[in-house]
């Protein structure tokens, strides 16, 4: 079991802290030789599998890394074009680790921006007065867990399906905050968090939850 990421969002909808905690687990590592029987093409500023799926790697995943160097979009990070580098056959045998795609920085603000409306339009639509809006949404591979303070400020966390406790690490989260961002006399309300005792303690307090795949009494 495990959290994938912490999130929280002011009451304007902009995102002020992200944690990512955990690398997603469908990912995929082979060694290649040339030439490279996967179809690559440039989308959105990521290299994606177009074609030719195998051995657990799908239509649509990413180039993450190369013979262990990270990609960051279409380069490495050692500054290399990642078809470029791909296409010249002095290169191989190269190894290749693919996955799905991670989110941009930009991304995540128009995730977190789009969030917000949507629970506020779900706190409009309920039929019981005073809806505390969305607490939760379930896909298959993860649960989106959504706590929100009398003030307005959202906690989101990402997690396993399985994992349990999520409603206890989010009060956690949220006497982590009061702790050591709002008794920070140097954070200004509605701001980025860049505290790094927040940080601390938020981490110590995700590696309990998973180790113990619960979290706090009553969980």
């Amino acid at each position: 079991m495990a959290i994938f990421s912490v999130y929280v969002v002011n009451k304007a909808g902009g995102l002020i802290y992200q944690l990512d905690s955990y690398a997603p687990r469908a990912e995929a590592e082979k060694t290649f030789s040339y030439p490279l029987d996967l179809l690559l093409k440039l989308h959105d500023e990521r290299v994606l599998v177009a074609f030719g799926q195998r051995d657990g790697i799908r239509v649509g995943h990413a180039v993450l890394a190369i013979n262990g160097v990270d990609v960051n979009g279409k380069y490495t990070a050692d500054g290399k074009e990642v078809l470029e580098y791909l296409g010249n056959p002095s290169n191989y045998p190269v190894s290749i680790r693919f996955g799905r795609p991670r989110l941009t920085s930009n991304e995540k603000l128009m995730l977190a921006s789009m969030f917000h409306s949507l629970f506020a339009i779900g706190s409009q639509l309920s039929p019981e007065q005073g809806s505390s809006g969305i607490e939760m949404l379930e896909t298959d591979t993860f649960k989106l867990h959504c706590f929100q303070t009398l003030t307005g400020i959202k906690f989101v966390v990402l997690a396993d399906p399985r994992q349990a406790g999520i409603d206890s690490l989010l009060r956690k989260i949220y006497e982590i905050y009061s702790d050591f961002a709002l008794k920070n006399p140097f954070y200004s309300l509605e701001m980025p968090i860049r505290c790094e005792l927040f940080d601390q303690n938020l981490k110590l307090a995700l590696e309990v939850a998973e180790k113990a795949g619960t979290f706090g009494p009553g969980s």
